[in-house]
């Protein structure tokens, strides 16, 4: 193997970095340590966790292969497309970040459109898992794993016995050799901080942190991470180490909310669980979630059920039919009414949004989107439940859609999400997706005060006494009365109502003017929503702008198409708002010769938006493989056509 490139300390900007191994072997753990960190010493982050659906496949095989890629340093809108520095654990993980999408073709080599690292990039590999057992369960023919990959000699290639290593560290620790083998992620993580020069104090801080409730386990885990970060001090391999460019957070230049305040990274489903607890605390209700688990939204369930200290109540119901309709109840009942699901409990929660699109209540329903159709691929992103949201349902059933755009603004749309419907009583979709979930940000804690007020709808005092629930403000919303409020007693039901008594009625023109009046209501909320803003990408040179482009994309991928923006030098129109659109929309959109709307999915906002405003003329930029948009690919595209 080779290793004989001499020392450079390399200042970057940004840097990707990938962990790989197999599902047991604390890849996510590790990446999540690595980022967290990053975040502290204020550095922008991006995280891709990247797992197999498998619970655990065969040790060691290709299908077992789990990741974690985070992007850290200044101006990071992805977790990026290639990584800097890989550390495989073993063949296998070698073999797929080598191979990217082509590991299962046995005579695909290196290539620079799959492969998941730069010809450039720092590869770490744990040698004592490239024996011959081990090349074997990988599908290799070969006992050299580079050269049958096709591994350019410009990568460097740096070999570390991981698993030797760790088991002499802690030889005298009284610990089972399972126990030990469970530690060789430490010894990589602390080589990886030796790698970015990070203060071993605050790691070891960190890792104290993440084993509190194990304490047994710091000693040796810190030990070894210790270890990792000295061997790589003390034998000075021979390998480019990586200064992140210092551009610190108070001089900014993108984001000015990164100015002042305290930081941390979080991850996108704790961002959502937050948004709805400060929504609650700011709207003085008390949340109520009833879900259902489900892959990936289940750690929203989580994140609430822990927080019966803040007035939460949580329930996990027998299936996703009952989650939605308790939280139905809870919002009869004048709480802050959510539930939490992915794109099949979407579809099987439909009829009870349906029934809280008649009965006119507000509910909050969280989509946290995955690879489908049916279980289809669990673990991976999509953006493939747009038209389900829109329009699944029967009957003119309309209801608010939003969607996130980061990990750290799944709080700011879920708060939102909460006043839209507290405020406009009506059911409001907020769609996230498994890359926003999984993945964590650099997030800047708000303070309660400063958040924007939410004003339940109420009911006036003057309807004591001759209350019905088909009364309504000059908006067309009705008001909200509930159980317990003396003088307000009705009954609200799933058939259509007289749009004056509010009694059951079967009259055709009633039933007309009550879709209409539903269909005013979530028509109006554009009144409250903010316009539609373009991005202007950043280019280098000004004959390199493209200004009669626009890059047209909502939800998770903002990141991605503004990193494209700035490389093409055109502009950017990202959704979060969809129904309602923003007021300003089609005066944006009519400026631009080409709109090019960019889809994980085939084509659902673009089906969308053509019938919203059928004289204008869209293109699509479409991938749906279960991964992020790759910033390369789109670049490719817009200047190929």
């Amino acid at each position: 193997m080779r290793s004989n490139l001499q020392i450079v300390f390399v200042v970057m900007q940004q840097v990707v970095v990938r962990f790989c191994g197999d599902s047991g072997d604390g890849m996510q753990l590790t990446g999540n340590m690595f980022a967290q960190l990053a975040a502290e010493m204020g550095h922008e982050i991006s995280t891709l966790p990247d797992f197999p659906a498998e619970i655990r496949a065969p040790q060691g095989t290709l299908g077992g292969v789990s990741a974690f890629q985070v992007e850290l340093g200044h101006e990071v809108y992805t977790s990026g497309d290639k990584a800097d520095v890989i550390v495989a654990m073993n063949a296998a993980a070698l073999k797929v970040c080598t191979l990217g999408s082509h590991f299962n073709h046995p005579q695909a080599l290196f290539d620079d459109d799959f492969a998941l690292y730069h010809r450039h990039a720092i590869v770490i590999v744990d040698t004592d898992f490239l024996a011959e057992k081990d090349l074997e369960k990988a599908q290799f023919h070969t006992n050299n794993p580079f050269t049958e990959l096709g591994v350019p000699e410009t990568v460097q290639i740096v070999p570390v016995a991981l698993t030797t290593l760790t088991k002499e560290a802690l030889k005298d620790s009284g610990m089972d050799n399972k126990s030990i083998l469970k530690c060789r992620n430490m010894f990589a993580l602390g080589l990886i901080y030796w790698l970015f020069d990070e203060p071993m104090e605050k790691a070891i801080r960190l890792l104290e942190e993440k084993f509190k409730k194990k304490p047994a386990l710091v000693a040796p885990n810190s030990k070894v991470m210790v270890d990792g970060y000295n061997y790589g001090q003390n034998l000075a391999l021979s390998v480019n180490q990586i200064h992140l460019d210092d551009v610190s957070l108070t001089n900014h230049s993108i984001n000015s909310s990164l100015l002042h305040g305290h930081f941390t990274s979080i991850a996108g489903n704790k961002a959502t669980a937050w948004g709805l607890i400060a929504a609650a605390e700011k709207a003085g209700k008390r949340l109520f979630l009833g879900s259902y688990p489900i892959t990936p939204a289940t750690d929203i369930l989580h994140e609430l059920a822990a927080r019966k200290d803040m007035n939460v109540m949580a329930i996990q119901a027998e299936d996703e039919i009952a989650g939605v309709c308790t939280a139905i109840g809870a919002a009869f009942a004048g709480d802050l009414a959510c539930t939490s699901t992915s794109g099949p409990g979407l579809s099987l929660k439909s009829e009870a949004i349906g029934l809280a699109v008649m009965a006119e209540l507000p509910l909050v329903v969280i989509d946290v989107q995955r690879g489908g159709p049916s279980t289809g691929l669990p673990t991976k992103t999509e953006q493939t439940d747009l038209l389900q949201a829109l329009y699944g349902r029967n009957g003119e059933c309309p209801a608010v859609v939003i969607a996130a755009s980061s990990s750290a603004n799944c709080f700011d749309f879920a708060y939102e999400a909460c006043r839209i419907a507290l405020e406009n009583m009506t059911p409001v979709i907020l769609m996230t997706d498994t890359y926003l979930a999984n993945g964590t940000a650099l997030w800047r804690v708000p303070k309660l005060a400063d958040l924007p007020k939410i004003r339940p709808q109420g009911v006036p005092e003057e309807l004591k006494g001759h209350y019905n629930p088909a009364l309504r403000d000059e908006r067309g919303v009705r008001y909200w009365a509930y159980p317990g409020m003396e003088g307000f007693e009705h009954r609200n039901i799933g058939l259509e109502r007289d749009a004056q008594k509010g009694t059951i009625s079967t009259n055709p023109e009633n039933h007309e003017l009550m879709i209409l009046a539903r269909k005013h209501k979530i028509e109006q909320i554009a009144n409250s929503v903010p316009d539609l803003k373009v991005i202007s990408g950043q280019i280098v040179y000004e004959k390199m702008a493209n200004k009669d482009i626009v890059l047209v994309g909502w939800g998770s991928t903002e990141g991605h198409l503004h990193a494209a923006a700035n490389e093409i030098g055109c502009d950017l129109a990202q959704f979060n708002y969809i129904c309602p659109l923003p007021r300003n929309t089609y005066d944006v959109l009519s400026k631009y010769k080409r709109i090019i709307v960019c889809e994980l999915n085939t084509g659902q906002f673009a089906t969308y938006l053509r019938a919203q405003f059928p004289g204008l003329m869209f293109e699509q930029y479409n991938e749906i493989q279960g991964q992020p948009f790759a910033v390369e690919r789109i670049v490719n595209y817009v200047k190929s056509n």
